[in-house]
């Protein structure tokens, strides 16, 4: 059977590992090297995993299978491996080499930056990507030495200028790898259907522009059932039409409380919340905090 596990903070998604707590709340550069041997077993059960985070891992996978929006996920010929938050993950028997690191940032750290933008339009975090990105020596060298990087300044006391820095040395990293993926795929077609996930979204944005869709709305324009809609969204996302729904939403309010001076019941009405306190509920249950202890406690 397989186990879901979800981690929605680093503590306690390093504590799953078995490492040491972060350095830093919202931020970790996770390395799995071992003295021991030439290869460390990274999975040996059946895993569903989601998180909060973003992940960039530079990994040498030597066997196992994963699974990224329920397709099987391509990392033969690949060393630099992309998620992004939300998104489930499915490891089986996962061997991999000693000197895989990963860079783990917490979407709330990106918040209110311009960077947050740049990593939720990157491709290479999509379930429309399935395989990872082959390095040559040379581009792994150059990832590897930004990674080096951005480490020390992990590891470093962190005061005034950490998060510029580590925000600085994070937006390099990304755009060698947009040009690393344009190349890997610019001589292969594209592929002829797109992913259900991803028209959801592109449909959902657009129309969010002028008022949130309901369910029926999105599955109409899809030419979809409701309840099609729903069922296809859950096995390709985990999460029904009405979830993937409050994802978005919960996400904009995010980026609306910090953003904005916009009062609570005003960010409410404009994600289509008919009622305030609904909103508010549903925040508290995804996130944990209401809307303004979000605000408060984020902001300062």
């Amino acid at each position: 059977m397989t186990k879901k596990l979800h981690f929605s903070n680093l503590h306690d998604y390093h504590e799953y590992l078995g490492i040491a707590a972060p350095e830093h709340p919202m931020f970790s550069v996770i390395n799995m090297q071992s003295d021991t041997s030439d290869e460390i077993t990274c999975t040996t059960d059946d895993i569903e995993m989601s998180t909060d985070f973003y992940s960039i891992s530079i990994k040498h996978i030597l066997s196992g299978d994963i699974y990224y929006g329920r397709t099987q996920y391509d990392f033969r010929n690949g060393s630099l491996i992309c998620f992004g938050p939300r998104q489930a993950i499915r490891t089986k028997g996962v061997r991999a080499k000693t000197h895989g690191r990963s860079i783990v940032i917490h979407e709330d750290f990106l918040r209110g930056i311009s960077i947050q933008k740049s990593m939720r339009e990157a491709n290479y975090f999509s379930y429309a990507v399935n395989e990872a990105l082959h390095l040559s020596p040379k581009e792994e060298a150059l990832i590897t030495g930004i990674v080096d990087t951005l480490e020390q300044e992990y590891l470093q006391n962190h005061d005034a200028f950490s998060k510029d820095i580590m925000v600085s040395q994070l937006n390099t990293l990304l755009t060698y790898a947009e040009r690393f993926y344009q190349r890997q795929f610019r001589q292969r077609k594209e592929s002829q259907t797109t992913s259900l996930e991803t028209r959801f979204y592109n449909t959902l944005q657009a129309a969010a522009l002028e008022h949130m869709p309901s369910v029926e709305e999105i599955a109409n324009q899809l030419n979809m059932t409701s309840r099609y809609l729903s069922d296809a969204l859950k096995l390709e996302t985990g999460h029904t039409t009405l979830e993937n729904i409050h994802i978005y939403q919960i996400d904009r309010a995010k980026n609306l409380l910090l953003g904005s001076e916009d009062s609570v019941a005003t960010i409410a009405y404009a994600l289509g919340f008919e009622y305030p306190q609904y909103f508010s509920r549903l925040f508290k249950n995804k996130v944990g905090m209401t809307p303004t202890e979000y605000r408060e406690t984020t902001k300062h």
